[in-house]
This record gives C-alpha cells, sequence and structure tokens, in this order.
C-alpha cells in the first residue's frame, strides 16, 4: 500500500525532472564560445582570409601578452618599452573605466531626481521632455566636436560626452517608472490614509526603483560604447583610444585583442550592476 508521503514524492518527480539545470546557460555559452573560437582557428589555419583582415587567435593573444608586458621596442634594439603607447593594456582599461565611472556617476545622481520630477509635475515633462529626446537622438560623434571646443582635448570633454550618453536612459526609465505606477496603489495608500510624502516615499519611490536599475544598465552599456568616439582625440591612456590606434596602424592583432577586452568590460560591469539591482529590488517580478 502506497503512503501519502509516497504518493506526493512520485507526483512531484516530473516536475523536477522537467526543471531547467541552473548551469545550463553557462554551459550552452562556452560551447558557442568554443565553436567561434575553433572556426575562426579553422579560417585563419587555412588561409581563407588575409592576416591583415583576420589574424589568428594566437595572434591576438601574442598582442595581448605584449600589451600587459614590458618588451623590446624591436628585435636587436637595446631599448624597452612598456606595453602600448607607454600604457599596460590594463592601465589603458583602468583609464578608461574612471572615464565611464565619473561621467556615468554624475548621471546616476543626477538622472533618477530630474525624471522624478518630471514624472511627478506634468507641466515640467511636457517642456523638457523634447530636449530629452533631442539629446537622445543625437549621436555621439555628432557633438564630440563641439564639447572638444568648449573643453578642450581633455578628459573633461570625454566625461561630458559619456555623461550626455548616459544622462538621457536614466531619466526616461525613471520617467517611466514614475508614470506607470498603478492607479490602484496610489488609492490604496491613500485610504488607508497616507499623505503625498509618504505615497511617494512608500509607494512611489519602490515601484519606480527597478526602472532606474534598467536605466542605468541601459545607459552605463550605452556609454561603454561610446568610450572609443569619447577617446578618439587625446584617448590615451584609454583602451578606446589604443583600439582607434592600433587601426590606424594597421595593428589587427591589437585591435581585436582590444574590442575583446572592451566586450569582456562590458559584460562584467552590466552583470554588476545586474546582480546590485536584484539586492536592491527582490521584489521585482513577484508581485
Amino acid at each position: 500500500m502506497v503512503s501519502a508521503v509516497d504518493a506526493d514524492a512520485t507526483r512531484s518527480k516530473p516536475a523536477a525532472a522537467k526543471s531547467p539545470r541552473r548551469g545550463g546557460p553557462v554551459v550552452a555559452g562556452l560551447a558557442a564560445l568554443a565553436l567561434v573560437l575553433l572556426g575562426w582557428t579553422v579560417v585563419t589555419a587555412a588561409g581563407l582570409v588575409d592576416p591583415l583582415y583576420l589574424p589568428s587567435p594566437r595572434a591576438v593573444w601574442d598582442a595581448f601578452v605584449r600589451a600587459n608586458s614590458t618588451h623590446r621596442i624591436a628585435d636587436g634594439v637595446d631599448r624597452f618599452v612598456v606595453g602600448e603607447q607607454n600604457y599596460y593594456l590594463w592601465e589603458h582599461l583602468l583609464a578608461s573605466l574612471q572615464r565611464i565611472a565619473i561621467g556615468v556617476g554624475a548621471a546616476v545622481l543626477l538622472g533618477p531626481p530630474v525624471g522624478f520630477v518630471m514624472g511627478m509635475v506634468a507641466p515640467v515633462r511636457w517642456l523638457t521632455e523634447p530636449i530629452l529626446n533631442f539629446l537622445r537622438a543625437l549621436p555621439p560623434l555628432g557633438y564630440i566636436g563641439l564639447l572638444i571646443v568648449w573643453f578642450g582635448i581633455g578628459d573633461t570633454s570625454k566625461i561630458w560626452l559619456l555623461f550626455l550618453a548616459a544622462f538621457p536612459p536614466i531619466v526616461i526609465a525613471t520617467l517611466d517608472g514614475v508614470t506607470s505606477v498603478k492607479q490602484d496603489y496610489l488609492n490604496a495608500a491613500r485610504s488607508l490614509g497616507a499623505g503625498r510624502a509618504q505615497v511617494i516615499s512608500l509607494v512611489v519611490l519602490p515601484a519606480t526603483l527597478a526602472n532606474v536599475i534598467n536605466g542605468v544598465r541601459i545607459a552605463t552599456a550605452f556609454a561603454w560604447t561610446t568610450v572609443v568616439a569619447a577617446e578618439l582625440n587625446n584617448g590615451i591612456p584609454g583602451i578606446g583610444g589604443l583600439a582607434y590606434i592600433a587601426g590606424t596602424q594597421l595593428n589587427t592583432p591589437l585591435t581585436i585583442a582590444c574590442i575583446i577586452v572592451i566586450g569582456v568590460a562590458a559584460m562584467l560591469l552590466d552583470a554588476a550592476i545586474a546582480f546590485v539591482g536584484t539586492k536592491a529590488v527582490p521584489w521585482k517580478g513577484k508581485s
């Protein structure tokens, strides 16, 4: 005779069997990466593409190692140089991250308050939303020249460019979060005796926080894609400036190495922000 506990265990087995493995996406991602590397190796080893256009993975790795080490400036010359352009590659990356941190950090500080005010005060939204959409539609290369005229070719113009790239997405995400708060939540809070300040702090702000974090993720990604444009002029040290200079010098292995570093850094940044978001907004997706 089957007990109730055994029956429950039997019924739970199919559900457990259907649950996806937690490591499935990681394994799939590693498999896809292995396939890309295999195809890349086969194509370059067979000589199907000129190495000037597509160097081998080994050549890219050698360029990466060279950019992170002290080496002779040329064979037979008794003169040593540091990395590339007198900086190690990690120093180039760190310089770009510092610019990102300042530019995006300023947008994170100013964007949510602006978006919140726009969402709560309709006349302010009517006046500022067209300007915001205009800034959002401008490509970074469209005003980098003007920023250089205003602020010079130093870090100030680069930081302003990254700020202008990150500011509109954060404001728009915050505005969308404020305007999408369910009216039922607001009415329920008011019916329980909550004042305007309590409604804002206990209902609107928590409901908007998830949108703000998503806006920060989008803004950081967009600013990171702008880093090469920001570092076109006097971008050394900087990973974007190094990639640009390597390309102009037809140093394709180093260019690809910089591109890979930029991509990996962007993925790690996004993962870090997503992790903070899950901790800051644990109720997201549960209501």
